[in-house]
C-alpha cells in the first residue's frame, strides 16, 4: 500500500525547502522528510531508554561529508526533545575545542548552555525557563500534597523542603555544593521577586564571571567555572534536570574535525584526554542520566597520526573488532559509522520534497515517478558520482530544477536536465584537499 502523504504546514515547508536549497539541515520538519537510518536511529533510541533510567551513554556518528551526520544528530535531537528531554548542542571550532589554553573548551561549554532547548523551547536558550518552570511545579505539588492555599505561611517551608531534598542529592557531586547554593538562591530571588539576583545566578550558570573575586562579591560563591571543570558542570545540569521533571539531558558536539585540524599536538592530546574523560564517565556510571553524542568524518576519527585513534587510550577503546564491515556494521558499538544513501532512497526523499514544494506553492504536481527516476539515474551516473555525489549536491539541483519549473511553467525537467550546464560533478569542482573545509550538509 503507498505511504499516505503528510499535509506539511507551510511555515514548515518554506523552513524546510530554504534551509536545504541554502545546504544547511533545517531546525525543523525533519519527519517529513525523513528516509532511511533506520538501524541507526534504533540504536541511538535504545540509548536514550538506557538515559532515562539514569544511565549514561556516548556515541560517535562517523560518516564522510553528506553520509548524514547532521541530519541524524537533529532528528535525534528532536526526538528526545518530544520524550522530554532537554537537549545541548554545539558545533567545534577553532574558538570551541573541548579544551584550550585559550578559554576554548569555556567556549564550547558556553555555547552549550545558550543552546539549551525543551520541547516548549525548542530554539535554545531554555535556562531561565527551565529553572523557573522547577519552582512553579515545586510550588504545584506542594500545595497539591499539602492541601495548603498559595496564601498559607505554612506554604513556603513546606517548598523550602522540597527545595533543599533536590539541592541536597545534587550537593554530593563534584563541585555539587556550590551548584546547589546557587540554585537555593536562585529560588530565594524567585520568591522574592529578585530578579537582578536571579540573572546573576543564571550569569554564573554560563559561566559568565571572569574571575572568583566577581562571583565572591556578587553572590558569595568563591568559585567560577573554568576550562578545565566545565564538564563536570553539564553533569550537575543533568541530574539537576531529571530532579526538576525531565527525562535527562542530551548533549551533541558536531564538526569533531576542528580538534583533527588544531595543528600542535600537544593541545590535540589534551582535547583527546578530554574527550577520554567524558567517554569513560558515561561507561563507568559517573555520569547519570546524561547523553553524549558527538560528529565527525573517518578522517577525523581513524587518522593516527592526528585523529582521535592518534590517543592510543580512544583508538583501544573505540576500534571496530574484526567482523564488522560496510554493509554489516554493529550498532551497538560506541562508533555508529554511516554508509551514503542509496539511489533509491534518495528517489523517495526527492519525492517528498516535491510534493512539499507543490504544496508550498499551490501548484499541481507535475513530476511522476519517471521524471524523478531519470533525474537520480543522471545525478548518479556522473563521473566520480559514486564517490563523491553527496545528497547535498542532489537535493540542491534538484530544488533548483523545482524552482525553475514553478516560474516557468513551459520549462519541463527534461528539458532542464538536457541543459550542458547539468553536468558537472563535486570531483570536478572540489579537489580532496578543500573537502574538508566544505560546509556540511547531510541526510
Amino acid at each position: 500500500m503507498a505511504e499516505e502523504k503528510r499535509i506539511v504546514p507551510k511555515r514548515i515547508a518554506q523552513t524546510v525547502i530554504n534551509s536545504l536549497k541554502g545546504g544547511v539541515v533545517p531546525r525543523i520538519g525533519l519527519p517529513y522528510i525523513a528516509v532511511g537510518r533506520k538501524s541507526e536511529i534504533e540504536a541511538l533510541l535504545h540509548d536514550v531508554g538506557i538515559i532515562a533510567e539514569g544511565g549514561a551513554s556516548f556515541r560517535f556518528i562517523v560518516g564522510r561529508y553528506g553520509s548524514g551526520k547532521s541530519f541524524l544528530i537533529q532528528t535525534i535531537r528532536n526526538y528526545v526533545m518530544d520524550k522530554g528531554f532537554i537537549v545541548a548542542d554545539a558545533d567545534l571550532s577553532p574558538e570551541r575545542r573541548l579544551q584550550g589554553t585559550h578559554g576554548q573548551g569555556l567556549a564550547t561549554y558556553r555555547e552549550l548552555i545558550g543552546n539549551l532547548s525543551t520541547k516548549t523551547k525548542p530554539e535554545g536558550g531554555a535556562l531561565t525557563l527551565v529553572l523557573d518552570r522547577w519552582i512553579n511545579t515545586v510550588q504545584a505539588e506542594t500545595m497539591q500534597e499539602c492541601g495548603l492555599s498559595p496564601d498559607d505561611p505554612a506554604l513556603a517551608a513546606a517548598v523550602d523542603r522540597k527545595i533543599y531534598a533536590v539541592t541536597s542529592a545534587v550537593s554530593e557531586l563534584v563541585h555539587g555544593f556550590e551548584f546547589a547554593r546557587l540554585l537555593s538562591l536562585y529560588y530565594r530571588a524567585y520568591s522574592e521577586g529578585n530578579d537582578e539576583t536571579k540573572m546573576k545566578v543564571v550569569r554564573w550558570f554560563r559561566a559568565e564571571y571572569a574571575t572568583k573575586r566577581e562571583a565572591k562579591e556578587e553572590l558569595g560563591v568563591n568559585i567560577i567555572i573554568t576550562d578545565d571543570d566545565w564538564y563536570d558542570y553539564l553533569k550537575l545540569f543533568a541530574l539537576f534536570f531529571r530532579l526538576a521533571g525531565y527525562a535527562g539531558m542530551m548533549i551533541m558536539i558536531d564538526e569533531l574535525v576542528n580538534i583533527y585540524k588544531i595543528p600542535n599536538s600537544i593541545t590535540r592530546q589534551y582535547n583527546y584526554e578530554k574527550m577520554l574523560t567524558m567517554y569513560n564517565d558515561t561507561l563507568q556510571g559517573k555520569a547519570r542520566y546524561l547523553g553524549i553524542i558527538m560528529g565527525a568524518t573517518p578522517q577525523a576519527v581513524d587518522d593516527k597520526r592526528r585523529g582521535v585513534y592518534s590517543y592510543e587510550a580512544l583508538r583501544s577503546r573505540l576500534a571496530e573488532g574484526k567482523f564488522s564491515r560496510e554493509g554489516a556494521r554493529d550498532m551497538l558499538a560506541p562508533v555508529i559509522r554511516l554508509e551514503p544513501l542509496t539511489a533509491e532512497e534518495m528517489l523517495v526523499l526527492c519525492e517528498k520534497l516535491a510534493d512539499m514544494h507543490a504544496s508550498l506553492y499551490g501548484y499541481q504536481r507535475k513530476i511522476n515517478v519517471d521524471d524523478l527516476t531519470a533525474f537520480i539515474k543522471l545525478e548518479y551516473g556522473r563521473i566520480g558520482a559514486d564517490q563523491n555525489i553527496t545528497p547535498r549536491e542532489v537535493i540542491r539541483d534538484f530544488i533548483e530544477l523545482l524552482d525553475l519549473m514553478y516560474q516557468h511553467p513551459g520549462m519541463t525537467m527534461s528539458d532542464l536536465m538536457q541543459s550542458d550546464d547539468f553536468t558537472y560533478t563535486k570531483s570536478e569542482a572540489v579537489s580532496d584537499e578543500s573537502e574538508e573545509d566544505f560546509a556540511e550538509f547531510t541526510i
